[in-house]
């Protein structure tokens, strides 16, 4: 059975995020997957504030598609696909992040269609229906090191 994460609010969230952190390695990549609202961009901006990136503020890059952060302890590469849901994100060369120096986190994977990585790691937002504020997450592991990334994440918060 997947393991599944409950928060309460936003800031439970982001620590978790603040957890997940210091395990990401180089190649690493994190598909979020939910609903507008989800906290998909928040989760991003403490997993970027984790990992030293404190230059700029993290937004949603969903009109520019990618924001590139190199400042942090490894480069963070910030995908938005929303735009992308009649296609197009087989041009824009995604590999070259996937399996590059640092971590890509990925909002509507759904989208990537042929430019899915081989090894990711996927997280699923889920919202409450009778709670704004809480969250639940699961996650999928496809590929050698995300299923050793999932892991590491699951005894972290075991």
């Amino acid at each position: 059975m997947a393991k599944k994460w409950a928060f309460a609010n936003e800031v439970q969230l982001q620590n978790f995020a603040k957890q997940i952190a210091p395990l990401l390695q180089a190649g690493d990549v994190l598909l979020l997957d939910g609903d507008l609202g989800a906290g998909k961009t928040s989760f991003t901006r403490a997993l970027g504030t984790a990992l030293g990136i404190t230059d700029e503020p993290i937004k949603s890059p969903t009109f520019t598609i990618i924001h590139e952060y190199p400042q942090g302890r490894i480069p963070l590469y910030h995908m938005d696909l929303y735009r992308l849901e009649n296609g197009g994100a087989g041009d824009l060369g995604l590999e070259e992040y996937f399996e590059g120096d640092g971590v890509s986190v990925v909002e509507w994977p759904d989208f990537l269609g042929v430019s899915a990585p081989v090894d990711a790691l996927t997280i699923h937002f889920f919202k409450d229906d009778d709670d704004d504020n809480r969250r639940v997450l699961t996650t999928d592991a496809v590929g050698k090191r995300s299923a050793q990334l999932q892991q590491q994440i699951e005894q972290l918060t075991a």
